[in-house]
């Protein structure tokens, strides 16, 4: 964990489909440093630093993965690190798409999430898209891996296409897409994370909306299709939470830092994307809730109608399982519900 010149430095275990992330903070001691310098003999250098550090472990978890990785590193490899700093270990447990800005401050805006697991079998021949977002604050910058359609393209966003060849080698060309008008700075954190996701054995390209080679770009994302050219409803997408649970009805924002998991079954979710004013069902949402929630929703309509006259919301109702692309496009690698963890 702490090389022999002092300096924090960041662990990495792996099991499938899960991983954690050691990292010491050590920001007191280095305060200190700063103020009085560094002086005093090795004993005294020594006491500090037991003193001020902290060992922070964060346990990340994807959408489709059970709680068996949980279970075990609970009963196993906690137990080492609480051996290894006792009295030192703080352990943080975060899902995908559900993690807080200090993880995410880590990775520097290059936060990648693969499909799938990691001794999954992948056939190597087929290729595969990843969507570049941010949500809010720029730390909350994720690249996921979606469905290989042209049809989930944005001129707004970055993506990158993987297309193999179909060799031994497993080589192939990697593209990052720049829509026309996605963001510059967005475009070269795009070409930085193609460099650092793939290799000298992919040929790497990046290729403005509108100047894609046929013969392998159309080709491999299957075919050109219609998608969306604008992204305004980032600019408006809220996401709010009804809920009688706490034995009263009430009415609360999710952050801007939202994701499809944050649907509560149980609950009826409102979104406001800019001209809609979606009422998602849940499964197993009571009719109290539902009838409470359609004067929410008519409140919050009258309500952004006197604010912002120039963009009147419509009232939508969405069932789960049956939301519409207006709707899904608002989450960032929207996908199928995941199935109860077991």
């Amino acid at each position: 964990m702490r090389g022999c010149s002092g300096r924090v430095s960041v662990g990495l275990q792996v099991c499938p489909g899960l991983y954690w992330v050691p990292v010491e903070y050590d920001d007191e001691d280095k305060e200190k440093k700063e103020r009085h310098g560094h002086h005093g003999g090795e004993e005294e250098e020594e006491e500090r630093v037991e003193e001020d550090f902290q060992c922070v472990v964060y346990f990340w978890q994807g959408r489709q993965a059970s709680n068996m990785g949980w279970l075990t590193f609970t009963f196993s490899l906690q137990k080492k690190f609480e051996s290894l700093f006792p009295g030192k270990l703080e352990v943080v447990r975060m899902t995908q798409q559900q993690e807080n800005l200090k993880f995410l401050s880590h990775f520097k805006r290059k936060f990648i999430v693969h499909k799938g697991k990691r001794k999954q079998k992948i056939d190597a021949a087929q290729p595969s898209l990843y969507h570049i977002r941010t949500n809010g604050s720029a730390l909350c910058t994720r690249t996921i891996q979606i469905g290989t359609d042209s049809s989930n393209l944005n001129s707004e966003f970055c993506f990158i296409l993987k297309v193999p060849f179909e060799s031994t080698d497993n080589q192939g060309i990697v593209y990052t897409w720049v829509g026309r008008a996605a963001d510059p700075d967005e475009a070269k954190l795009a070409e930085d994370i193609m460099n650092s996701m793939f290799d000298d054995t992919y040929s790497k390209q990046v290729i403005n909306e509108g100047e894609e080679p046929e013969n392998f770009f159309w080709v491999g994302i299957g075919c050109q299709k219609v998608y969306d050219e604008d992204a305004d409803y980032m600019k408006y997408a809220r996401l709010f939470r009804c809920s009688n649970e706490k034995g009263y009805f009430a009415v609360s924002e999710k952050c801007s830092d939202f994701c499809q998991d944050d649907l509560a079954d149980d609950d009826i979710m409102l979104l406001d994307n800019g001209k809609e004013v979606y009422m998602w069902v849940g499964t197993q949402t009571s009719q109290v809730e539902i009838k409470l929630s359609l004067k929410a929703c008519q409140v919050y309509i009258q309500h952004m109608r006197s604010k912002e006259t120039e963009t009147p919301r419509k009232l939508r109702l969405v069932r789960k399982g049956n939301e519409p692309h207006c709707f899904t496009r608002c989450f960032h690698g929207w996908g199928a519900f995941k199935t109860p963890l077991a």
